[in-house]
């Protein structure tokens, strides 16, 4: 009797490699494809590419389970990497992580895996499927504090029917201890951080090298000039690291906040503390919104919605083109998205405008 083949996108990673684990144990025909997105220069010391091959081949050699190499850097420069920068420059922060499920994992990927004689696709994302009423959804990871379903929400029926999350049921730590168990070569490998393509290299400088930066003022609510920016892509809503605003007389000692930034006269506007009632609202508007189920749920809609990957989901009301929360939200940024949930499960997202 023929197997169920499964590809498996490999990362180099640990959760990569205990999904190629428990697929092969589960009895299916693991194939395993490492994705070049990104060309590096060689001499890059950056770049974890090369380590992270190494990694995926040395697991796969452990596993007994073929392994091959995918590039697919040119449709991720277009479709992702285009969109960042794109984003940055019109002053938003983009959430490249959520554009490269969307385009390369769960689009390129996925139509390569079915090209190979897939009948599914696998990934080391901490999220789960479900199938009710014929109907597949996409619920939360059992880790609470590794949940990726966020950066899912984009998916859809077909995607989803397709699709395998091995460990969205273990935590880390139950992952980790498999991995070691199973003497995977990177079992203590620690997690990669931050945008895929900067690695631990200097942002500002990273975005230096492809956007034109140009400087200007740093002003309070009253239009007052406190200081000099460096450009406003550099910045975003909530960041409070890098403005250089030092002590100023008849002032308190309380940090400064980026607020909010205006694009046509190039000021980059802040408060003062944590708390300021400016960095509060209740009510953001959205754009490109995305339901998972082919049945769009009938608005207005009351549900929970997360603003950024590391926040908790917050009862809201979701209308034609706005969220209204309960209770008001601190920096809401333009840029990322806002992800509806039910408890655990995830019913889609929208773009923050």
């Amino acid at each position: 009797m023929k197997k169920t083949k499964v590809v498996l996108g490999i990362s180099g990673g640990v959760d990569s490699a205990v999904s190629a684990l428990l697929l092969k144990e589960q009895g299916y025909d693991v194939y395993a494809v490492f994705m070049q997105n990104w060309v590096a220069d060689q001499n890059d010391p950056y770049c974890s590419i090369p380590q992270d091959l190494n990694d995926a081949r040395s697991v796969c050699d452990r596993l007994k389970i073929p392994f091959s190499i995918i590039n697919f850097s040119r449709e991720y420069w277009h479709s992702v990497f285009q969109y960042f920068l794109d984003e940055y420059n019109a002053g938003r922060t983009p959430n490249p992580d959520i554009m490269c499920n969307k385009e390369i994992k769960f689009k390129a990927f996925l139509q390569h895996a079915m090209d190979l004689g897939a009948d599914y696709i696998a990934t080391g994302h901490y999220a789960r499927i479900d199938k009710i009423d014929n109907e597949y959804q996409l619920l939360r990871g059992k880790d609470q504090n590794k949940d990726q379903s966020y950066f899912l929400y984009t998916l859809n029926q077909e995607q989803l029917a397709k699709s395998i999350f091995p460990i969205g049921e273990l935590t880390k730590n139950e992952v980790r201890m498999l991995a070691k168990k199973a003497q995977l070569p990177n079992h203590s490998k620690k997690d990669s951080t931050g945008i895929c393509f900067i690695g631990e290299r200097n942002f500002k400088k990273f975005l230096k090298e492809y956007l034109l930066d140009k400087p200007g003022d740093i002003v309070t609510m009253d239009d007052e000039i406190i200081g000099k920016h460096d450009g406003l892509m550099f910045y975003t809503l909530g960041q409070r690291k890098g403005l250089r605003i030092g002590g100023r007389n008849n002032s308190s000692e309380e940090p400064w906040y980026v607020v909010s930034k205006n694009m046509a006269n190039n000021r980059l506007y802040v408060v003062q503390g944590h708390d300021h009632p400016s960095l509060f609202s209740n009510l953001l508007y959205y754009k490109n919104r995305h339901w998972i189920s082919s049945k769009q749920p009938q608005l207005p809609l009351q549900c929970e919605a997360q603003i950024r990957y590391r926040s908790f989901a917050k009862e809201c009301i979701v209308r034609e083109s706005e969220v209204r929360f309960n209770e008001p939200q601190w920096a809401i940024t333009p840029g990322q998205s806002v992800v509806f949930y039910l408890g655990d499960h995830c019913l889609g997202g929208a773009i923050i405008s």
